[in-house]
């Protein structure tokens, strides 16, 4: 996955692969799984995907640059979670595995650590299932991350994670795609209500402050996939955690500015179109 699909030979020569591509799959209209996928340089996204990336990227090649912030971010808030000593995540929303995924980052520094991702895309559960096979301490279940009960109660979600122990709880990327009628801040708050102290949550964001005319764009191309996308404020982000008692400094800040390795790293932070917090549960 770490070549582009025009340096993997045939893009779409995977897909043949029936663990790649479930019947499920509709590959009629692009997935924002995908197209993400795409952004970073990875090789599992059909022909559909890759017209509607390119479409994104003719308006905001600062696609790619909140796709690798994004990841950079989630990379950056696992670490800090095993530092604080939490051993279990989930990773709601998690799209198709690349590198430096939760379950290789916690368990480099930690063995131990258990991991569920929860994706409803199919061929991002695929893969995902495909390359857990022999990790008995993750798993990748296909489900709605809009309906906690669905998660929560999953036979592999409670194989693995312990709800009486603090819980990472991963929000990267994937509520920038959930209405406003279907309560992101009461799906959030939904998962706080079952977080053991010490617990936190990482989540991050799209906006369109920035870059308002062009988003708006953007908005507009990925109502002809699967996946529409409704952005956000910083007010707006912030009032998505406001179930959880503490935000750990620095706050709500773009992408590249949550606790950067190095000052270079941040660049212009706006270029990264996302905001994003860590949260706890005291």
């Amino acid at each position: 996955m770490n070549g582009t699909p025009e340096e993997s030979g045939s893009a779409d020569s995977w897909a043949l692969d029936p663990h790649w591509r479930p019947a499920e799959v509709d590959i009629t209209r692009a997935s924002a799984a995908r197209m993400y996928d795409y952004y970073l340089g990875g090789a599992h996204n059909f022909a559909v995907d890759r017209q509607r990336a390119a479409e994104v990227l003719a308006v905001l090649p600062q696609a790619r640059v909140f796709a690798r912030q994004n990841r950079a971010f989630l990379r950056r808030a696992v670490r800090y979670f095993v530092a604080q000593g939490i051993r279990q995540f989930l990773d709601l929303g998690a799209g198709l595995p690349s590198a430096g995924t939760v379950h290789q980052i916690a368990q480099a520094i930690a063995p131990e650590c258990r991991v569920v991702y929860v994706d409803n895309e199919p061929t991002a559960v695929a893969h995902g299932q495909l390359l857990l096979a022999g990790n008995p301490l993750a798993a990748c279940v296909q489900a709605d991350i809009t309906q906690p009960e669905q998660v929560l109660k999953h036979l592999e979600t409670r194989r693995l994670l312990d709800f009486d122990q603090p819980l990472g709880v991963l929000l990267c990327a994937v509520l920038h795609f959930v209405p406003d009628e279907r309560d992101p801040a009461g799906v959030v708050r939904a998962y706080r209500e079952v977080l053991a102290p010490g617990s936190m949550l990482a989540l991050s964001h799209a906006t369109a402050t920035d870059y308002p005319d062009q988003l708006a764009e953007v908005v507009n191309t990925y109502r002809a996939t699967q996946n529409q996308a409704y952005l956000r404020t910083r007010a707006e982000v912030t009032g998505l955690v406001a179930s959880f008692e503490h935000l750990v400094w620095p706050g709500v800040v773009y992408t590249p500015e949550w606790r950067p390795e190095h000052v270079a790293d941040i660049g212009d932070p706006t270029e990264s179109l996302a905001y994003a917090v860590v949260a706890t549960c005291p």
